[in-house]
């Protein structure tokens, strides 16, 4: 397991250093999205309609803010349960999306689309939701501003803390983890 302190846009080099279980911290810019904005993303591509925002190499944050407190850039965020956005999260890959954040594992076809497009995903601890609205330096509503909370939301960040549990090699943190402690069970 190693540390890495990345800045975005992620590109091909910096995915492919990156393994299960690697620490993270990143900073940039990053997208902020939910399950409604992820939607109204796939229609308007099926549709044969550009996007209102350039996904290229972008890492998409599945979480929501809390209200906006005077003196502060954004509510307290939250990563939401990463597995809702699956659906959407493998067709945003094939159109450059480099890296998603949310909280939890994923399915097999978020596996092979990591793989395939050279993308991660990242898991942002449920319950540090403090510590990651300390590192957010700014928040601008930039699409679907009619989705309100859902709406989608450019983050400055800075050493957003992280943990790789899919990588661009095809493994995945949650099932390695699980397989590992049911063997020690079989074995004790």
């Amino acid at each position: 397991m190693a540390v890495h302190h990345l800045q975005t846009l992620l590109d091909d080099e910096a995915v492919l250093r990156l393994n299960v279980g690697d620490e993270v911290y990143l900073s940039g810019v990053i997208l902020m999205a939910r399950d409604a904005a992820h939607k109204r993303f796939v229609d308007t591509l099926a549709a044969g309609q550009p996007l209102p925002v350039d996904l290229k190499d972008q890492v998409l944050f599945y979480g929501g803010p809390g209200p906006t407190k005077p003196g502060h850039a954004i509510g307290v965020v939250a990563p939401t349960s990463a597995y809702r956005m699956d659906p959407y999260a493998t067709v945003l890959f094939d159109h450059g999306a480099r890296g998603a954040i949310g909280k939890g594992p994923r399915g097999a076809a978020i596996r092979a689309s990591c793989q395939k497009n050279r993308a991660v995903c990242f898991s942002a601890i449920g319950g540090i939701s403090a510590t990651l609205f300390a590192c957010i330096r700014s928040a601008e509503v930039i699409a679907y501003e009619d989705l309100k909370t859902e709406a989608v939301q450019r983050l400055v960040i800075d050493k957003f803390p992280l943990l790789v549990t899919n990588d661009a090699h095809g493994r995945d943190m949650y099932a390695e983890e699980v397989e590992k402690y049911r063997t020690q069970l079989r074995k004790a």
